[in-house]
């Protein structure tokens, strides 16, 4: 079965190249890259198209981190308390977002990206995560970087916000690009619960 990555469109356009998805508080945004013989120049996590769209009129970044990834190492699915801004920046990429927030109006829901850090492409992808959306990426080609801004300090953190979903729970049924057995993850990821461990009530 094909997955059905994310396409951006004007009916979910709310800024110039910033649209909404299926899942609250989630949003996919294009940069330009200026490029020429020597390489490219792009501006690729600015928070001030955060603000100046009304998503989120205080967001500022306090924290660069990257994550580098090889070929078929998958990692989540991770929540936060933090909102972040993130794009690939090298390699190819599987982002799949879930709303794992059981007060949310829009819970369960699952959104695929394919992310290409092409330097021969004049636009560059992104998303902006708000905080408690659950995060997992699986590198399809490596070594894969994966670059994000945060709104807060790592010390900074209430760490009673991270939080480890199964990359495989039934009820969000992800459609990974290579089979289960072939995904590299951590310990803390095969250690990780489901949402009805998490929210049985639910």
């Amino acid at each position: 079965m094909a997955i059905n990555y994310y396409t951006p469109n004007k009916d979910l356009e709310i800024a110039e190249n910033i649209f909404k998805t299926k899942i609250e508080g989630l949003f996919y945004f294009k940069y330009r890259k200026f490029l020429d013989e020597r390489g490219f120049f792009s501006q690729v996590l600015e928070p001030e198209r955060i603000r100046a769209a009304g998503i989120n009129p205080d967001f500022t970044i306090k924290q660069v981190n990257l994550s580098v990834s090889k070929s078929k190492i998958a990692r989540g699915i991770h929540t936060e308390g933090w909102n972040k801004l993130i794009t690939v920046v090298q390699g190819h990429a599987f982002c799949a977002l879930s709303d794992v927030r059981p007060d949310s109006p829009t819970y369960k829901n699952v959104e695929y990206f394919d992310f290409i850090a092409d330097p021969q492409n004049e636009w560059g992808e992104g998303l902006y995560i708000s905080k408690k959306i659950g995060n997992s990426v699986c590198a399809i080609e490596g070594p894969m970087h994966y670059l994000y801004g945060v709104d807060m300090l790592y010390h900074e953190r209430n760490k009673a916000d991270d939080l480890a979903v199964s990359i495989f729970d039934p009820d969000l049924n992800i459609e990974w690009p290579f089979p289960k057995e072939e995904l590299i993850i951590s310990q803390r990821d095969i250690d990780s619960v489901t949402l009805r461990e998490l929210y049985p009530e639910n």
